[in-house]
Parts: C-alpha cells; sequence; structure tokens
C-alpha cells in the first residue's frame, strides 16, 4: 500500500468553482501547509487570494508526513551550527517557534503535546548526541540529557528531549487550514493542475482549466515547477519510508516522538489521539530521489527493523514521501530570481516543513503585504539576510558531482534497443546512441516514454524517478511531482 494513513475516511475538502481568466491579488500553487497556511494569513489580512492544486488538500509532502512538529529536529540544530554562526541558528529555532505556535493556535485540542526525542544507541553516537545538545542549548531551547527504557532493542539507548511539542495529523490539519481560508474569503480550486508559470506581462498560472491571473504568484509546490533560479540544482531531492502499525497484543506504544541520530532519518512516532485509534507510525530508508535499487527492498528494511526493535503487530499501511534539502541547511524563502518581485516561493524544509512552513508562510505574507523590514521579527530580518558560506557550495559541488555519476550510471545501465517487454510491474531503460526511453508493462499493457535525462524504475510505486532533479513520473509519462512542469512523451504503447 503506498496511500498515507491519513487519508483514509478523511472527506475531501469541497473547492470552489474555476473560472478561467479570473484575477486576484494572490495566487497560491499548492494546497499543501506552506500554500494553505500563507492563503490564510493573507486571505484574514483581507488579501483577495486564490489556492490552486492539482489534487486534493494535503496530497502531496504534507500528507506523507508522520505529523512531528517539533523543534528538535533530529541532528538538524548540529549540522546547521557546524557551518553557520550562532545567531542563524537561533533565527531558525526562533522562525519555527513562531510556526509551531501559530499551528497550535489553529489546530487547539486537535494536537497532542508530547517530549520529542533526539536519541541514539551505543558509544558512537555520543559524539553526534553532544553536538545536538551544545547546538540546541546554545539556540535557547531547554533539552535535557535522558536514558528512555520503552524503545526497545537490546543496547541501551541514550536520548536529548525536549518537551511541549506537538503530534498532529497532517490531512486533518490542511483540510482545517482550507475551510479557514474560504472562510476568510479565498477560493479553492482543487484538480486543476498548474503547467506554467510568467512573470511577464504580469504574474500569471496556465493551467489544464484555463489561465488565472495574480499580482503575486506563489509556488507553494515541495520545490518550485520552473527553472527560475536553478533551485533543483540547489536543492537535493531526498525520499523517505512510513509504515504504520498496529500494536502487539496488549503493548502499549511508545511515549514520545522519537528521531534517531543517522544517515537512514529513522523516526518513531504513536498517531495523536485525534486520529481515534492506536497506531504506531516508523519513517526512515532516507535516500535521494532515483537512487535505490528497490525501493521495495528499503520499505522492507524499514519494516524489519520496527519488527527487530518495537512490539508491533500487523503492517496497516506504508507509503513513501518526498522533501527538500537546501545545500545551506536553510530553506529557501522569498522573490524568485527574475520574476520581477510577482512571484515567490518557499522549498528546502528537509522533513519539517511542519513547523517550517507557517514560518515561510509569515515571510511571504509580510514581504507580500509590503511590511517594512524594521517591523519584521527578528528572526525574519537574519534568515532573509545569511550569507553563502564556503561549505555550502562544498555541499553544492558534492550534490552536482553525485548527479553526473547517477546520470552516467544510468546512461551505461541502460539496455540497447530494441528490448523485450518488461515483465509485469517492472520498467527498464533502453537507449539507442545517447537517446534513452523508459519502458514499463503495467496491467498488461506496455508503454515507452522519452527519457531526456536518466530516469530510474521505482518498483514499489511504480513511477519513473529522476536521479538529476528529483521529478516522478507515471508509467505513462505524467508527471507525478518534482521541479518538472510538463509531462514525457509517450513513444508507443
Amino acid at each position: 500500500m503506498t496511500s498515507p494513513l491519513w487519508f483514509r475516511d478523511q472527506p475531501p475538502v469541497e473547492g470552489t468553482p474555476f473560472e478561467p481568466g479570473a484575477h486576484h491579488d494572490v495566487v497560491i500553487v499548492g494546497a499543501g501547509i506552506t500554500g494553505l497556511s500563507t492563503a490564510v494569513m493573507l486571505a484574514e489580512a483581507g488579501v483577495d487570494v486564490a489556492v490552486v492544486d492539482a489534487g486534493p488538500v494535503g496530497q502531496g509532502a504534507t500528507g506523507a508526513s508522520v505529523g512531528m512538529a517539533s523543534l528538535l529536529q533530529g541532528t538538524t540544530l548540529a549540522m546547521l551550527r557546524r557551518h553557520h554562526p550562532a545567531t542563524l541558528v537561533r533565527a531558525y529555532v526562533d522562525a519555527n517557534r513562531a510556526g509551531q505556535e501559530w499551528l497550535a493556535e489553529r489546530v487547539g485540542g486537535a494536537a497532542d503535546r508530547r517530549t520529542a526525542f533526539t536519541f541514539g544507541r551505543g558509544l558512537a553516537t555520543d559524539t553526534a548526541l553532544d553536538a545536538v545538545r551544545d547546538a540546541a542549548r546554545e539556540a535557547g531551547l531547554p533539552v535535557r540529557e535522558d536514558a528512555p527504557g520503552d524503545l526497545g532493542g537490546r543496547t541501551p539507548v541514550r536520548a536529548l528531549a525536549l518537551e511541549d511539542q506537538l503530534a498532529l495529523d497532517p490531512v486533518l490539519l490542511t483540510a482545517s487550514l482550507a475551510r479557514a481560508a474560504v472562510d476568510a474569503g479565498a477560493v479553492l480550486h482543487t484538480g486543476v493542475r498548474v503547467t506554467d508559470v510568467h512573470a511577464l506581462p504580469a504574474g500569471r498560472v496556465d493551467t489544464d482549466h484555463g489561465p488565472l491571473s495574480g499580482g503575486t504568484v506563489v509556488l507553494a509546490t515541495g520545490t518550485p515547477i520552473t527553472r527560475r533560479g536553478l533551485y533543483d540544482l540547489k536543492t537535493r531531492a531526498l525520499r523517505s519510508w512510513a509504515i504504520a502499525f498496529e500494536m502487539e497484543g496488549d503493548a502499549e506504544a511508545p511515549g514520545g516522538m522519537w528521531s534517531e541520530v543517522g544517515a537512514e532519518g529513522r523516526s518513531v512516532v504513536a498517531a495523536p489521539s485525534s486520529f481515534g485509534r492506536s497506531v504506531l507510525l516508523v519513517t526512515g530508508a532516507r535516500h535521494p530521489v532515483g537512487s535505490a535499487r528497490s525501493e521495495v527492498a528499503l520499505a522492507e528494511g524499514l519494516a524489519a527493523w520496527a519488527r527487530r526493535t518495537l512490539p508491533v503487530g500487523a503492517e496497516i499501511a506504508r507509503w513513501s514521501g518526498q522533501d527538500y534539502q537546501s545545500h545551506n541547511l536553510v530553506p529557501f524563502i522569498g522573490g524568485m530570481p527574475r520574476g520581477l518581485g510577482r512571484l515567490r516561493f518557499a522549498t528546502g524544509y528537509a522533513g519539517w516543513g511542519l513547523t517550517n512552513a507557517p514560518a515561510a508562510a509569515m515571510r511571504l505574507t509580510d514581504e507580500i503585504r509590503g511590511v517594512s523590514r524594521g517591523d519584521r521579527p527578528k528572526w525574519m530580518r537574519t534568515i532573509g539576510t545569511r550569507m553563502t558560506v564556503p561549505a555550502d557550495l562544498g555541499r553544492g559541488i558534492g550534490e552536482a558531482t553525485r548527479r553526473i555519476g547517477v546520470a552516467a550510471s544510468a546512461l551505461t545501465g541502460a539496455v540497447p534497443a530494441p528490448v523485450k517487454r518488461p515483465a509485469e510491474g517492472a520498467g527498464l531503460v533502453s537507449r539507442q546512441g545517447l537517446r534513452t526511453a523508459a519502458v514499463s508493462t503495467i496491467e498488461g499493457r506496455t508503454r515507452a516514454v522519452v527519457a531526456p535525462a536518466p530516469l530510474t524504475w521505482n518498483d514499489a510505486e511504480r513511477s519513473w524517478d529522476s536521479p538529476v532533479d528529483g521529478s516522478r513520473y507515471a508509467p505513462d509519462g505524467t508527471r507525478l511531482e518534482g521541479a518538472a512542469s510538463v509531462d514525457l512523451g509517450v513513444r508507443g504503447s
């Protein structure tokens, strides 16, 4: 199963009728937490807002979240502090605190207050945990040391704890925000796909239902669906798996919200009480999009870890989600280069969008409304003037090198044309000279789509994933997500 747990038995939010050619003060592309938070803030300030999304409310990265709205974000603060001054790390924390507080006011009793933990096992993790502790305390977070015994496993756990964080249902949250935006006067268009964005002669989006214009266009789409600024090269597209389990027998789910130090980014959290039943969520197997030999194997590895470590019973759902990490580790928010002040965006939350997104919405709202710099919060001013440091450039060069390597590997690994029909549920890339095509067989139908950039087959979600820019496509070439804004052409069937 690759549908997030949160969409079960959740009625869709009704949109408003689409009027081709309509003009609004602001057009927001994306009905996730960034887009809807921005819509609520603007609409409640009297701004005429339209929100447009190809799918239902909260379908993308927001819906794939496991619902942890925490200021203790695994090793994020330590990574930031390693390469940036303490003032920037504090500003990042203050921004996320502001976002968290705004969320808390909106969700009320629909969110659980819990302790967040960053944990590790064994002496090898002590250095990483020490760095998290020092960076968090320097940034003003009252973290404490803990040695909990309720996370299973044979090796003792050392953890850092931060009280009073939020666990919530992300789809319930976005539904609430969507209704609040509409109640404040915004219009909401779901099932309307944006195909292009323009800054001249005015702000405009082209959709499959017709155009919309706006004084400002906000791209709240995970990563911008335009090549202006080349943000697909300034961020790294990362994918991870989440699995929902029933508890075994009379076992109780571990309290709190747990994030493990380590490259796989594993976390453990029980579904919030608003979900209505006892479910334990485990996420991890984090990796660059398109880099896995088998997504099924990654998900199975995560499930095996959960069964070894935790008192889980039957699996009830599994899904994969995508987010983006900026090379300087701080989200990109603000005006799009060459956008003439009419195009704005936010990206680069690195898996912590539930607090970063409302903070981004605050900044976007202040900029759109023309709030003077001096009247903006200090954290907003600090983050808005951060400088690129050598380590940022190094990570960017490293990512570019990785992409060149995977592109070359994908090309050399392609099967010379002509190719045999792939087995059911399988896909392969064929090549003829430097030209490649992605060929797959789904439900008895074989399709070949043009592959201008290297693609890899996602055996779990039966999609074509780009290891170069993180874009993903259905077997028929339809764009699913990522930096690409157009579909791939079909070569034959």
